[in-house]
Formats: structure tokens, sequence, C-alpha cells
């Protein structure tokens, strides 16, 4: 009786883990969402009729599908040369090797139209889900995701 106890919790309890973690976690980056500073870690969650942000318990914004006007999706490519500096100070090598490394931030941004009522975001998604992220936005708001790194700007 105990080991059937023992292997019904071994096989609920991961389960039930995995429930209660739904959505993608974000790092909001600016944008027009009320009460959110930039910097701050959101769960992005999005269902066939609208897009939820919630900070922490709390719901920050809800928007519907219907209201997105454009995604986007760039890169942020830059050395690590703090780091190389800091690591260099007690090895050299180690430091010379970690300066010529690169780091990779992937930025999602939004844009909503919602009865005239304007406004835009942008995301830090972690390398492990933006692929993730960018397919469900654009599988449900039906909208191509816009590379910025493709587009010209001209003044």
């Amino acid at each position: 009786m105990k080991q059937m106890l023992a292997i019904a919790l071994c096989i609920i309890n991961p389960v039930v883990g995995f429930a209660a973690d739904s959505g993608y976690k974000v790092k909001y980056d600016g944008g027009s969402v009320p009460n959110i500073k930039a910097g701050n870690d959101l769960r992005l969650n999005f269902d066939s009729t609208q897009i939820t942000l919630t900070n922490g318990k709390t719901e920050a914004t809800t928007i519907p599908v219907s209201a997105i006007t454009e995604l986007s999706y760039g890169q942020d490519v830059h050395r690590r040369i703090g780091a190389a500096i800091g690591i260099g100070v007690f090895t050299l090598g180690i430091g010379a090797l970690m300066a010529l490394t690169k780091s990779k931030k992937h930025f999602i941004g939004i844009a909503w139209d919602d009865a005239g009522k304007k406004g835009g975001a942008a995301f830090q998604a972690d390398k492990g889900n933006y692929r993730g992220v960018l397919a469900g936005l654009e599988g449900v708001t039906g909208r191509k995701a816009v590379n910025s790194e493709t587009m010209t700007v001209k003044n």
C-alpha cells in the first residue's frame, strides 16, 4: 500500500508543478503599460482571445488579440568586456578568451490599437523561450513578426 502511494505521489507531483507554471517569463523593457517599470519580471500568457501580462500575482494588463496591430523581434549583441576585465584581473588567459565571446538579448515588441486606445510594449525574452513566445503570438494574432534588424530607418 505504501509503495502504491509513493508511486502515485511521484507521478502526480511533477504534473501539478508543471500545470501551475503556465505562460512565458519575460522582462518588461518599456512601453505604455501603466504601473509597470522597466526591468520588472512579468509572465506573458495568451490564448485565442487575449494576451495577459501578470506582475507576480496581480494582473498588469489584458490586450485583446484582435487589437494587436504589429509584432516585432530584435536582438542586441554585445561583447562581454566587463566580465573579461573582471576575470582577466586574476587569470589573463581566460580573461582574453572571455573578451572574444558575445552575448545576445532577444526583444519582442507588441503594438495595439484597442478602440482608439493605442499602446505598445517591448519585452526581453530568455534565449530558451523567445522562439516559443514569437510562435505563440504569431499563431494567435495571425500576424508575422517583423525582424527589426531588416527594417531600414530613414531620417
